[in-house]
C-alpha cells in the first residue's frame, strides 16, 4: 500500500510538472507568474509526498518484517545483505518516522542503517517541501505587491 500511495503521489507530481511546463504555451492565465509560482510549488509539495511516502513504506516494512514468523528476531532488514562482522553483536533496532530511519543496535551501543537510502530520501522530502513552502510565501507577496500598487492613486 505505502508504494501505492508513493506512484500516486509521483503521478499527482508529474501532472503538476506538465501544468509547469504548459506556462511557456500561448494561452496561459494571467497573471501568469502567479499561476507558476503555485504550479510548481503543487509540483514540490506531489514531490516530496512522493519521497516520503517511499521512505515510509520502506520503514513500515521493515518494522513489519521484525517479530513476525520465524527467523524475524533481531530484524531482517538489519541482518540481510550485511556480513557477519556487521552483524556481529546486534541487540535491537531503533525506527523513526520523521526523520525517516531504520537504525541497527549492536550490544556494545554501536549503531549502522539498515538502509543509506533514508539519507537522501530525507534531504529530498524536506528541500522538496521547504520549496514548496516557499514559493507558496513568493505568491503571498506577489499578491501583496500587487495589491499596494492597486491601491497607490497616480
Amino acid at each position: 500500500m505505502g508504494l501505492g500511495v508513493s506512484i500516486a503521489c509521483a503521478v499527482g507530481a508529474l501532472i503538476a510538472a506538465a501544468g509547469v511546463v504548459a506556462m511557456a504555451l500561448p494561452g496561459r492565465p494571467e497573471p501568469w507568474r502567479a499561476h507558476l509560482l503555485r504550479r510548481a510549488a503543487a509540483a514540490a509539495a506531489w514531490g516530496a509526498a512522493a519521497v516520503y511516502a517511499l521512505g515510509l513504506s520502506s520503514v513500515l516494512a521493515s518494522e513489519h518484517a521484525f517479530g513476525h514468523g520465524a527467523d524475524s528476531v533481531p530484524a531482517p532488514a538489519c541482518r540481510d545483505g550485511f556480513d557477519e562482522a556487521t552483524r556481529d553483536g546486534l541487540s535491537h533496532h531503533r525506527s523513526s518516522y520523521l526523520p525517516l530511519r531504520f537504525d541497527c543496535v549492536r550490544k556494545d551501543g554501536t549503531v549502522y542503517s539498515s538502509d543509506p537510502d533514508y539519507g537522501w530520501m530525507n534531504g529530498a522530502s524536506a528541500s522538496l517541501a521547504l520549496t514548496a513552502a516557499l514559493l507558496v510565501i513568493g505568491v503571498g507577496y506577489m499578491s501583496e505587491l500587487r495589491a499596494r500598487k492597486a491601491a497607490v492613486p497616480s
